[in-house]
């Protein structure tokens, strides 16, 4: 290898390097100035195919990657947030979305001649737009125009990259050796196989459609070489999504399989309509010479065909994944909801808030699940419920680590103050939640103590605490709800309710010493009667922790002092109302 054909490697490389590089950039620019809305239009606005196959060529358009978005739905579905047939369109969507990078490209082959004409060269767009670009990203504070710098700066870097691609490649055209290496590729598969390895290698459609413009200047490629290579180009892109889908369940491989399947398929419809009906029509443009343009244009076309026609067969497809990716479709499947939290989320913070919202909620009526379950063992123990209730709190601490260690990341990412917020709020109710289900499963542990010593409560402490039961439950009831839905109202009906249980408690201990000197109940009742209570009080205190938390976080001002004191002291308005709506339904 001769110093010139080395000379010439590294300069192409560099050109590859520059526009992979100046494609991150403006992408991740162009996803800071959404703000993370695109892709929660995705998983919302994606109930039939076609709805999907618009979203998921819009979304790509933008972020400029299929890959990158089909990655994205890859983690929903496996999340449990979307369905696999949901992902289907999203990704059929992506394959047409990819191609605007190649007109995007077209920009980097505009060559101004003299005068002002020159003002339109790609030199002079570059130079322009790099310019703006660091004088937004150094001088200018709003993320907004600082974001706009990025994607300025990127674009800049990437039309370099193109120019620099094109410049290495543009002396090959007097090789006699490279015009016979692409003349080989009118054969289809050396063609398709040749597409396949260079996306693979590049990690990106985008760049590897950027290679073939930039080989295109050379005039040596023509249609009948450049179409395979386009169809095997499709094909490679499946590389980094398939790698994605590593580590994930079954559904979320089922999805990244989805990409290869569309791509072998649209390759099969694009070779056999296409070579067939050439063999009797004999297409004019067969030997027609490429440009960046003509590129560009098949680019899109073929996929945009190819995709249209498969719509149709969303169901055939998704049958095929399941086959391929086999597994039952259990959706009582609880290990599953711990893959909320996907880690790849945590790029996308409002998605990432949301799956905790959601997992905190899960985890939340659990415990409160747990509480209905214990309440029955006390009075008839199950060992098969009790090993449940054992089950279920491991799960609820489990949830607790993994939602915490989960926000902890999330509070170094770059977050809206509302954001930042809710993360906040969300850190402060986890353990309280948490520490309802422990006292839950100490109550399960005392039904057990009590069954294995023969022991059960009077008949009239019984009814006692079937009153201070359903309390509790409907204090539960009220907090998870305001927590669910950020319900405020409701938020403040939890306070009441919470006095109100501490003074039932109270009321129930003064009632069963006076049993204890009357005989009615003994020492050993008393005990577990006494543990009962002290249970029932602190799960109706975490609630309140949890009430007090959301009340507080609702407004930047909010002092919970002053409510405590307004709802504990002065008991007055909405509080005297409560109270004495709670103190009718469960007075003793």
């Amino acid at each position: 290898m001769d110093i010139n054909t080395i000379v010439l490697v590294l300069t192409l490389l560099s050109g590859v390097a520059l526009f992979l590089y100046g494609m991150s950039v403006m992408g991740d620019g162009l996803k800071q100035m959404a703000g993370n809305k695109l892709e929660l239009i995705l998983y919302k606005l994606t109930n039939t195919p076609l709805k999907g196959l618009l979203l998921g060529a819009a979304v790509t358009a933008v972020i400029q990657s299929s890959s990158a978005t089909t990655v994205m739905v890859v983690g929903f579905v496996n999340s449990g947030m979307m369905k696999v047939a949901q992902a289907i369109g999203i990704i059929m969507g992506a394959n047409i979305g990819t191609s605007i990078t190649g007109w995007i490209l077209c920009l980097s082959y505009i060559d101004g001649q003299q005068g002002i004409a020159q003002l339109l060269s790609t030199a002079t767009i570059s130079a322009i737009v790099a310019i703006l670009g660091i004088i937004f990203r150094t001088f200018l504070k709003k993320d907004v125009y600082r974001q706009l710098g990025n994607i300025m700066l990127g674009f800049a870097i990437l039309m370099i990259g193109m120019q620099t691609m094109s410049g290495a490649v543009a002396p090959l055209k007097d090789s006699p050796a490279f015009v016979s290496m692409l003349t080989s590729f009118t054969n289809p598969v050396l063609g398709i196989v040749f597409g396949i390895a260079l996306t693979a290698v590049l990690q990106s459609a985008s760049a590897a459609v950027g290679v073939l413009q930039a080989l295109s200047v050379t005039g040596a490629i023509v249609f009948q070489s450049a179409y395979p290579m386009i169809m095997g180009i499709g094909i490679g892109a499946a590389c980094p999504v398939l790698l994605s889908a590593m580590g994930t369940n079954k559904y979320g491989k089922r999805t990244a399989l989805v990409y290869l399947i569309n791509d072998v398929f649209a390759m099969i419809l694009g070779t056999t309509l296409f070579y067939s009906v050439n063999a009797f029509v004999h297409f004019d443009f067969y030997s027609m010479t490429m440009s960046p343009f003509s590129v560009a244009l098949l680019n899109t076309v073929y996929r945009a065909a190819a995709m249209i026609i498969l719509l149709p067969f969303v169901k055939g497809i998704e049958k095929i994944v399941t086959l391929l990716v086999p597994g039952k479709d259990e959706d009582d499947d609880e290990d599953d909801d711990f893959e909320l939290l996907e880690e790849r989320f945590l790029s996308y913070p409002a998605i990432a808030i949301n799956q905790c919202h959601r997992s905190i909620v899960m985890m939340a009526k659990s415990c409160l699940k747990n509480l209905s379950r214990a309440f029955t063992l006390y009075g008839d123990f199950s060992d098969k419920l009790y090993k449940k209730v054992q089950n279920r709190e491991k799960k609820v601490d489990k949830y607790e680590d993994k939602i915490g260690a989960y926000l902890i990341q999330l509070t170094g990412k770059e977050m809206t103050e509302i954001q930042s917020k809710e993360v906040s709020e969300y850190l402060h109710c986890i353990g309280d939640f948490e520490r309802t289900g422990d006292h839950a499963y100490h109550i399960a542990h005392i039904g057990k103590d009590m069954s294995e010593k023969g022991i059960r409560f009077s008949s009239v402490a019984e009814h006692e605490l079937s009153i201070l039961e359903s309390a509790t439950k409907d204090i539960m009831d009220l907090t998870i709800d305001a927590f669910e839905n950020q319900d405020m109202d409701t938020a403040k009906h939890v306070e009441p309710l919470k006095d109100l249980i501490s003074i039932l408690c109270d009321e129930l201990k003064m009632r069963h010493v006076q049993r204890l000197r009357d005989g009615i109940c003994s020492l050993d009742q008393g005990i577990y009667y006494s543990e009962l209570l002290n249970n029932l009080e602190r799960i109706a205190d975490h609630c309140s922790n949890v009430a007090v938390c959301l009340l507080e976080m609702a407004t930047s001002d909010y002092d919970s002092h002053a409510y405590l004191s307004q709802y504990r002291r002065e008991k007055t308005g909405e509080y005297a109302t409560y109270f004495k709506e709670y103190d009718e339904k469960y007075g003793i």
